[in-house]
């Protein structure tokens, strides 16, 4: 594992991509990432195909897992690289392709501005037109609603998993991350740590390759999982704050 020294400015950019079994994508991903001035990691997250030769070939460090670990440890595993090295930015990067590089200075400007701690990257700001499949459909108005509940304000895409983190997250979530569906459970526990959230608009592009893995019955035990555990966070900061 290779660390390239890359800045922008005094800044030091990471792009994290999880990959499992992207081998057909990761490696367009890298190289439009690398066309942004990022360094890139990819974390491969045990996948049985050449997604960690096709990264690295592409110019990416990466990290192989040596058994799949979910989302949740990829991202984090991530994050530890990036407080390893000290990069004062961290963009989360999906690798199959779907999240356009080109929107990547979107989610940096507030961070670079001090305006935000999370960038949030939303397929529904701005004149994208995202169109989402009934399933995900459902589960997003779930979360929506429950994410604005909690921010006061409307939180358009709860579960983008385009988003960027400034120094102080890096190392929080190198230390603490959620570890399965970690996207909406994230924006919770920042909300109770008074951290500030911005979203911006981004471009999707439609998948090149594969199809998604969200089924009726990963969609349920998803809304039903995470609602848990954004109720047993409001619980549990309700409790501490009554002592």
């Amino acid at each position: 594992m290779k660390n390239e020294e890359c800045t922008r400015g005094e800044t030091r950019v990471l792009a994290i991509v999880p990959a499992y079994n992207e081998e057909k994508t990761v490696g367009e991903v890298v190289q439009g990432l690398k066309l942004q001035g990022v360094d890139v990691l990819v974390v491969n997250d045990g996948s049985q195909d050449r997604t960690g030769e096709v990264a690295a070939a592409a110019g990416a460090a990466v990290v192989d897992l040596p058994f799949n670990l979910g989302i949740g440890g990829a991202v984090q595993t991530g994050y530890r690289y990036a407080a390893a090295y000290n990069y004062d930015i961290a963009v989360q990067v999906d690798g199959d392709g779907q999240h356009d590089p080109a929107s990547l200075e979107q989610l940096l400007r507030p961070l670079l501005a001090g305006e935000a701690d999370l960038v949030l990257g939303s397929r529904f700001l701005g004149s994208a037109g995202y169109r989402v499949p009934l399933l995900r459909r459902l589960g997003m108005i779930v979360f929506t609603s429950i994410i604005s509940l909690l921010y006061k304000r409307l939180i358009t895409d709860t579960t983008s998993g385009y988003r960027a983190a400034n120094k102080e997250l890096i190392h929080l979530f190198a230390q603490e991350y959620p570890t399965d569906y970690p996207e909406v459970e994230v924006l919770a526990q920042l909300r109770f740590l008074k951290k500030r959230l911005k979203e911006v608009p981004v471009r999707m592009l439609e998948r090149a390759h594969g199809s998604s893995s969200i089924t009726l019955g990963r969609s349920l035990y998803y809304m039903l999982k995470v609602s848990l555990a954004i109720f047993k966070n409001i619980k549990w900061r309700t409790e501490k704050n009554a002592f």
